[in-house]
Parts: structure tokens; C-alpha cells; sequence
């Protein structure tokens, strides 16, 4: 008997865990669909709405999800954050986000667009941009993106879900200014999820 019911916390336990997995693939599948919608309603968007389909990702990996610290920078002063194009950009560090990844600590910097903070709708938003070990070879050389907003950061921490990540419009075609992470978000560690190398011609 104490088999049996050995037998059946195992097999809820598993089911538990299927059900959870496959809640979250459902949610990315969800992300990635508006994801690719967005790129047919901006006018300046590199891709039409037939180029999305050449869109690759790495399968949803809730490993990469994670928990950061939140280490505000206040005194940060406004800097020009280089692009592709060679414009710069104006930004301001917001703060560090700490946190292990792959048995790995890391530490991100995490910025403010001065231009965008004018505009009501993204006076909350702030902005990751990063390298990894799968970048030039997986994902596209010029690193990858992570969109936040200030209403994520609850009690000093706030989630980072690279399941999320996304390519800059450079990825896809030239005349965009794109920003270049910085030496600080150039991470050792591989995080294989997200977007991944475009699978079309990089020119449109």
C-alpha cells in the first residue's frame, strides 16, 4: 500500500509540475505572438508582416527567469550611450541589478532613455541592454534587448525574464540607430532563451 501512495505523489507531483511548465510556455508562446504583431503596426518597422515568420527564439525556459536585487543609483549623471549607426543616445543609469544565473553572479546595468521619460506612456520604462555567451554565434552580434518598467520593482527586487529578450532593429536591417550594450552588461554566462539570430535576409 505505502507503495501506491508513494507512487501517487510522485505521479501529482509530476503532473503539477507539466501543468506549470506548460502554463508558462503558453504565456511566452502569448508574449511572443503580440511580439511579432507589433512589428506590423510601426510604419518605421524593419520587417513586414510575412518577415516575421522568419523570427527564431530559443524554446521558453522558466531557468531563465529570475529574481534581481534592485541597487538604486541616484547620483548617476546623464551619458551618451553609443549606437550602431554611430549617434549617440542620452541615458541615465537607474540602478544595478544583481543575481545568479547558471551558477553564475551577475551584475547588470539598468538605464533610463531621457527621451523617453518626456512621453507619458514610458516615463515608467527602463531598458537592459546585454551581451552573452551566445552572442555572434546564436544570437545577433550587436546583443540583445530586456524591457522593464519601474511598477516591476516590488520590495528592492524585481524579475528578470530573458524568455523576453528581444533582437534591436539592427538585427534586421541597416539605417537604425541601436544602442550598444555597454561594457558593464557584457555577460560570461550563456542565456539561452529569448530571441536568437534572424532567420531572414538582414536587409529589407
Amino acid at each position: 500500500m505505502k507503495y501506491v501512495v508513494l507512487y501517487l505523489v510522485l505521479f501529482l507531483s509530476a503532473a503539477s509540475t507539466y501543468a506549470q511548465d506548460n502554463t508558462y510556455a503558453i504565456r511566452i508562446a502569448e508574449h511572443r505572438r503580440h511580439y511579432k504583431h507589433e512589428f506590423t503596426e510601426d510604419k518605421r518597422s524593419p520587417l513586414k508582416a510575412d518577415d516575421t515568420a522568419n523570427l527564431r527564439f530559443f524554446p521558453p525556459n522558466e531557468w531563465y527567469k529570475v529574481k534581481a536585487k534592485v541597487i538604486l543609483t541616484p547620483e548617476a549623471e546623464p551619458f551618451d550611450l553609443p549606437t550602431v549607426s554611430g549617434k549617440t543616445k542620452k541615458y541615465k543609469q537607474y540602478a544595478w541589478l544583481t543575481f545568479s544565473i547558471n551558477d553564475t553572479a551577475v551584475r547588470l546595468q539598468v538605464f533610463q532613455s531621457l527621451k523617453l521619460i518626456e512621453d507619458p506612456k514610458y516615463k515608467d520604462h527602463l531598458f537592459v541592454p546585454f551581451t552573452d555567451g551566445t552572442t555572434y554565434t546564436e544570437t545577433y552580434g550587436g546583443g540583445r534587448y530586456l524591457d522593464l518598467s519601474l511598477q516591476d520593482i516590488q520590495n528592492g527586487f524585481i524579475e528578470l525574464d530573458f524568455n523576453k529578450c528581444y533582437n534591436p532593429w539592427c538585427a534586421y536591417a541597416s539605417g537604425y540607430s541601436c544602442p550598444i550594450p555597454p561594457k558593464e552588461n557584457r555577460m560570461q554566462v550563456s542565456i539561452r532563451a529569448g530571441e536568437t539570430n534572424y532567420a531572414g535576409s538582414s536587409e529589407h
